[in-house]
């Protein structure tokens, strides 16, 4: 297609696949990595670092008119520029350096204002969701369709934590949601449970705060899917983060409550 928007989105694929790439040779050689403490619970390994390095030479080769804002090398040209690629890396740094497989890289693109498309890659499981509001929300391209529960008992809700958060803010969540008789789940990757929404395995998402690289690629490939979030971009989310709440519209209501 000639379409700006979707010409992007196709080089989107090839590029979160080779980046992909470079990241699962960092997992598979996780004893020679160099990493460093950005703060509690919170690290960076060159692996991170590499791969983002990665990701911004080949979008300003391929789209030098566009901006770029990654966790690891920040904003640059985003108050200028009409479209933003926002890029995590390694979006779940922890279970990487863990040796766990529940982490995975993070493109979404911003055009005026307005999330366009997002991917979100796994390598370790080889699983790549994708969405956007010219594509429909799919896993290694095929359609991916949400739970259709109704109520809180109906399936399994991802509770997001970061230190940025006050530990009772999400003991509370917590409480309400074992009260009201649903299951919480945590995988330590933000983007991929919210993709686990998408695609149905689970119920919904909320976290009282997340940035917007952990998440706008997802939240595309949510809206894609017919699912429904809180505008995250309010507020100037893109810069300052935001809370998040996913599922779909029939039990969104009740996820939202959980932050209430």
């Amino acid at each position: 297609m000639s379409d700006p928007i979707y010409q992007r989105y196709s080089f989107a694929h090839g590029l979160i696949r080779e980046a992909g790439a470079l990241a699962l040779g960092y997992f598979n050689e996780l004893g020679s990595l160099t990493v460093k403490s950005k703060g509690l619970q919170d690290v960076v390994s060159e692996a991170d670092l590499q791969t983002e390095l990665l990701i911004k030479k080949l979008i300003a080769g391929a789209y030098p008119e566009d901006a770029f804002f990654g966790e690891e090398t920040g904003p640059v040209g985003i108050d200028s520029k009409r479209g933003i690629w926002v890029v995590d890396p390694i979006d779940g740094t922890q279970p990487f350096l863990s040796g766990i497989s529940s982490w995975c890289v993070s493109i979404a693109f911003v055009y005026d204002g307005e999330l366009q498309f997002g991917l979100v890659y796994a390598p370790k499981d080889d699983e790549l969701f994708a969405g956007g509001l010219q594509a429909p929300s799919t896993l290694n391209g095929r359609p991916i369709e949400l739970q259709k529960g109704t109520e809180l008992t109906d399936g399994v809700v991802s509770v997001g934590y970061n230190n940025r958060i006050q530990p009772e803010t999400v003991i509370a969540t917590l409480e309400q949601l074992l009260e009201a008789g649903g299951m919480y789940h945590r995988n330590g990757s933000g983007a991929l449970s919210l993709c686990y929404v998408a695609c149905g395995r689970l119920l919904g998402y909320v976290e009282s705060h997340i940035n917007s690289w952990d998440c706008l690629a997802a939240i595309a490939i949510i809206h894609a899917a017919g699912g429904r979030t809180n505008d995250f971009l309010a507020h100037d989310g893109l810069s300052n983060g935001n809370a998040i709440i996913a599922g779909n519209p029939a039990v969104y209501p009740a996820i939202e409550a959980l932050v209430s």
